[in-house]
This record gives C-alpha cells, structure tokens and sequence, in this order.
C-alpha cells in the first residue's frame, strides 16, 4: 500500500522522513510512479538559497531524502526528530541489489560521468549482481548533439530507473527539465557514485563517517573543493539562526 513520508524542513526545504526508503522506491517502480528523488546535504541547501531553479526543483522531487550529516544534525538536535542518515550512493546500492533479485528484473541505466567511468561503473555492478538487467550507460561528456542521442536512447529504452551522476545542481536541474523521456522511470541524482563504483576514487573509511567527517575525507581528496567545503559552516550558522526565528515567530521560548 502506497504510503505517503512524512515531510520534514530544512531550512524551508523539504525532507521526507521514513525508515524504508528503498521499499518505498520499490513499490514506486511496480505501480509505474515516476519518482525524481534528490539525496540533500548542506552543500546543495547552501547552493540552493543562491539558486532558485535549485530550490524549485527540490520542492517539487518526490523524494528527498537526508543525506548530508548536516541535515540529518539539523534534523535531530533543532527539531527533536528521529531520523537516520541516508547516503545516495547507499540508496543506490541497496536499490541495485534489490533490483537483481526480482524475478522479472527492472531495467537500469547510468549516465553521467567522465567517459568510460558510467559503464565501467555498469560492468562491475553486472559482475556482483548477475541477474541486474542493465539497459546502457551514456558518458556525462558531450556535444549538445549527442544530447539528442540520448534522449532518443532513453525514450526508446524506457529504463524504470536512471542514475543521473552530473554533480549539484546541474543533475538535479537535468532530471526536471527531461524526465519526461521516461515519465515512469526512477531518476536519482547520484553525484559521484559512478567514480566509486569505477575504482576511480574511494569512500570515506567508516571510522570518519560515523563520526559525520566525511567532508575532511573528500576535502584530502580533492583540495580544490575548499570553497565549496565553505558551505558547511555556513549551513551549521543559518540552520541556528532560522531555528531560532521560526521558534520567536511562533511565540516559542529558545
């Protein structure tokens, strides 16, 4: 039975809260509800104050699930809410890994990425789960016509779920402006899942990200995304300090 979650705030931008969410995808996918899922974290809450296509578009997915130790955090210690963190590329995992045990299997496809990451990416997923029906993979490098030839892929493909790696916001942006290729479909954005996946980069060990450190990790890995790392503490500040206003506003002692 289709069961909506229930909707949380982050600083004005919505979370949905359950404990299953890849149950949820699931039963999405056999009821045919097309479902634009968008994984949140500090960064992109940031990016999205700045960006009001951002912040439409997220306001609008059918799904946003905490990903970020930030939200999860604000989510916990300002709202007194039960909530557990939910990485995307967990998601995804656990989604794949269902995916290849059903007895007729969805069919999936990976776009985004540099080239040959996405289906490398496919490759080592195809070895680990052998019954996962994989439709393609589409590298996230390319001409505007060869845009064309995608859509003509997935409109003629109608995979039922798509992984969308192009980084925020540019895949959260992307998925509104053309899911209507496959209007039945799952789209998630996955960010840099496909690197993972690819051997290309690594996760954070385990120790750090259960202690919410997996920005320090990322931030060894690549330097260059110190500016970006910026947002953090100006997420921890703001989440403060719209905690506090909507807390006055409402007449309630801090």
């Amino acid at each position: 039975m289709y069961k909506s979650p229930r909707v949380s705030s982050v600083l004005g931008l919505p979370v949905h809260v359950m404990t299953n969410y890849t149950d949820w995808l699931l039963e999405c996918l056999q009821q045919g509800r097309g479902t634009h899922v968008v994984t949140l974290n500090a960064e992109m809450t940031i990016q999205a104050e700045r960006n009001q296509s951002l912040t439409q578009v997220i306001q609008k997915a059918d799904l946003v699930i905490p990903d970020g130790a930030g939200v999860v955090l604000y989510l916990q210690w300002l709202l007194r809410q039960e909530v557990q963190r939910c990485p995307g590329i967990e998601l995804a995992e656990k989604l794949l890994q269902e995916l290849g045990q059903q007895k007729t299997a969805p069919t999936v496809f990976f776009y985004g990425g540099a080239p040959g990451v996405a289906a490398t990416a496919a490759e080592l997923w195809q070895m680990e789960v052998p019954n996962l029906s994989i439709a393609g993979t589409y590298s996230g490098y390319h001409c505007p016509e060869e845009e064309e030839v995608l859509q003509q892929t997935l409109t003629q493909l109608q995979p039922q779920v798509i992984f969308v790696g192009l980084g925020v916001p540019r895949q959260e942006l992307w998925i509104a402006k053309n899911r209507h290729w496959c209007p039945q479909a799952i789209w998630i954005g996955v960010g840099g899942s496909f690197d993972i996946w690819s051997g290309k980069k690594t996760r954070a060990p385990r120790w750090l990200a259960n202690n919410n450190l997996e920005w320090l990790y990322r931030l060894y890995q690549e330097p260059w995304r110190w500016r970006r790392m910026l947002a953090l503490p100006e997420f921890a500040l703001k989440a403060c300090v719209y905690r506090v206003t909507v807390r006055s506003a409402n007449g309630v002692e801090c």
